[in-house]
């Protein structure tokens, strides 16, 4: 159970209204009345996708300019050895020159024959030193273009580098902003549910749009979307100050306008603000358990409604009695506070893994 009595942080309230008095102000035109908690919800909702989008762009520049930086690095050492290969390759040349000097290679085959006291091996002689030279030569020319191959290679993988370094840069600077515009517009919307929890109203049910499709093949999900960074927190049955007896269910530290999705098939039991757990929805589910979503910045849903398996059902925040962002997770018996398992085991029991 959430604590009884309100010992949230100062912090979270102070920061909420210090974001909503810095936001710039909306146009005049951009919303109709009563529309802003829709459209920030709405807009923390994208936001939130976007900078998913360009995070997952940048960590895979990342990696393709490391490997990239990598496959030119072996370039290099590569180069390297073949330069090494090729000196000691054209030494060995100069000093077999420098042998056939020394004996006479320049003697014209006509005086080889004269002199030789066994013509037919003298040709023979001659025709090795022919060969070796033809081998010696094409040897060194497949050497200079193989050394050259390496040289355009390796060209090409600092050029490519480079490139992506620069992508890379670009992208860094979208994602800080975006970063920056979302961290903003989280506490805005967080700040407008805290005003309608004290007021004691819910606002109506927000649209926040789907991901495509349910999960294949999977009856029951996470309550908090793959891919959505998260830390389990306050677990089941935990005793301790903030709570009058024990905890009632799993808390996941999110940050706020984190998609919250049910976790099964179901319909909208109630959908309530006020009170320790702030905004919160309750969804019943066809084999008769319920699951609990608490401390909602807003519920995507309304009462009676029908929802599918990783529906999106509203956004994490940080209402009622927390002490920081995170949303609370229940599974009961029946729609009642006080009738909850241990969710994780739930879970286990029905083939998710946390």
């Amino acid at each position: 159970m959430c604590p009884l009595h309100d010992r949230r942080s100062l912090l979270v309230p102070v920061l909420a209204v210090l974001f909503a008095l810095l936001a710039p102000a909306p146009a005049a035109a951009a919303h109709a009345p009563g529309s802003e908690g829709p459209a920030l919800s709405a807009e923390v909702a994208r936001l939130f996708e976007e900078t998913a989008r360009i995070t997952g762009a940048y960590e895979q520049g990342r990696r393709a300019a490391d490997a990239q930086q990598a496959r030119a690095q072996r370039l290099q050492e590569r180069l390297a050895v073949k330069r090494r290969e090729l000196a000691a390759l054209r030494d060995r040349v100069g000093e077999v020159a420098r042998a056939q000097y020394r004996t006479g290679g320049s003697l014209t085959l006509t005086a080889r024959l004269l002199l030789a006291h066994d013509p037919e091996e003298a040709l023979r002689a001659q025709r090795v030193a022919r060969q070796a030279n033809r081998m010696l030569s094409e040897l060194m020319k497949r050497t200079d273009r193989a050394e050259q191959r390496l040289v355009d290679a390796e060209r090409e993988a600092r050029s490519a580098w480079r490139d992506l370094s620069a992508r890379q840069s670009r992208l860094a600077a979208v994602k800080r902003g975006l970063e920056a515009r979302l961290e903003q517009a989280r506490w805005r919307l967080q700040a407008m549910a805290d005003r309608s929890v004290t007021a004691g109203g819910c606002p109506g049910a927000v649209r926040i749009d789907q991901p495509d499709g349910r999960p294949a093949g999977r009856n029951w999900v996470a309550p908090i979307p793959e891919g959505r960074p998260y830390t389990l927190s306050a677990g089941f049955a935990g005793v301790g100050p903030r709570w009058a007896h024990r905890h009632t269910g799993q808390d996941f530290a999110v940050a706020i306008g984190t998609p919250v999705r049910s976790i099964g098939a179901g319909r909208v039991e109630s959908v309530s603000c006020g009170g320790a757990f702030g905004i919160e929805v309750v969804v019943r589910h066809p084999d008769g358990w319920y699951s609990q979503y608490a401390h909602l910045a807003s519920a995507a849903v309304h009462r009676g409604q029908a929802v599918s398996v990783g529906q999106w059902i509203g956004q994490a925040g940080s209402t009622g009695n927390s002490t920081g962002p995170h949303l609370h997770f229940e599974v009961r018996l029946t729609p009642d506070f006080g009738s909850g398992v241990n969710p994780l085991r739930w879970l286990r029991e029905h083939g998710v893994g946390l």
